[in-house]
C-alpha cells in the first residue's frame, strides 16, 4: 500500500492519508524464542488432558514435575 519510490507523496503523508503510524510501518514482530515453543507445546499437552486446571496449576507442574526454571507470569502469558 505505501510506496516509498511515489514521486509525489512523502512517506509521511502516505501515512496520514491511510491513519496508520509511522512507527508502525517499519515494526518487525519478534519471533517466539525455542524454550517458549518447547514450553507451548507442553502447555497444549497438559491441557488437552487437565482442561480443567488453570495457569497456576500448569506452573507447578511444569517447575515441580517436569523440573523446569519458569516464572508464573510467562507460564500465564503462554
Amino acid at each position: 500500500m505505501i510506496s516509498k519510490d511515489h514521486s509525489n507523496l512523502s512517506i509521511n503523508i502516505q501515512c496520514k492519508l491511510l491513519k496508520l503510524h509511522r512507527s508502525g510501518l517499519y515494526y518487525k514482530p519478534k519471533r517466539e524464542g525455542k524454550l517458549n515453543l518447547e514450553f507451548m507445546k507442553l502447555i497444549d499437552t497438559y491441557y488437552m488432558n487437565y482442561c480443567f486446571n488453570g495457569a497456576r496449576r500448569m506452573y507447578k507442574w511444569l517447575t515441580m514435575d517436569k523440573g523446569y526454571k519458569v516464572n508464573h507470569k510467562s507460564t500465564e502469558r503462554l
